[in-house]
């Protein structure tokens, strides 16, 4: 089974491209979810996590309160690092498992949805990497639609990104979502059959 990458920067839509995968017949898995599920209570990178950052991250239930602990590694590079260095071995040893067993149910590819392919080093994981991009203040507009952050907060977030070009230089396809969903939807359908011949 050929295994893709799917990256792209907040508010850029790889979401919804990742739908349109779905919809066109090859799973996606979810880097985000996946992690959300190694740092909850139990997970494999929970209580690393905890040791790291400390209880006052946690919500009253328990769970890691993830606004809270993007608040304190989005304002510092140094701290962001060492929660990646904590989450990443887990979030891999998950998404392997859970690609063998789409390559045991017969599936000729697969596709990991995940924003930080490229700044994680993990190009290399995969047969090719997919880069969804759109221009900056559409983005902006996206991650303020959403509700929950300050202008300033999203800003940070897309700044504390690579560069959205660089990652879609570094990709081996790019699909420009700054369009219509329909002008989306047609370039992943091409892309689609081009990923099935491989």
């Amino acid at each position: 089974m050929r295994v893709f990458g799917l990256t792209g920067n907040i508010g850029s839509g790889k979401s919804t491209v990742a739908d349109m995968f779905r919809r066109a017949g090859i799973p996606v898995l979810d880097a985000d979810r996946i992690s959300r599920e190694v740092t909850s209570p139990g997970g494999r990178a929970y209580s690393p996590v905890i040791r790291e950052f400390g209880r006052e991250i946690l919500l009253p239930d328990g769970s890691i309160d993830r606004r809270k602990l993007a608040e304190i590694v989005f304002s510092d590079p140094a701290r962001r690092a060492r929660l990646e260095a904590l989450t990443h071995p887990a979030i891999l040893e998950a998404m392997k498992e859970a690609l063998d067993g789409l390559s045991q149910e017969g599936h000729r590819a697969a596709i990991v949805e995940a924003a930080l392919i490229h700044e994680s080093g993990g190009k290399g994981l995969f047969d090719a990497v997919i880069s969804v991009r759109c221009d900056e203040e559409t983005q902006l507009r996206r991650v303020l639609a959403r509700g929950g952050m300050s202008r300033e907060e999203a800003l940070a977030r897309l700044r504390a990104q690579m560069d959205a070009e660089s990652k879609a230089g570094r990709s081996d396809h790019v699909i420009d979502n700054s369009g219509s969903p329909e002008e989306t939807r047609v370039q992943v359908e091409k892309l689609v059959r081009v990923l099935l011949q491989q």
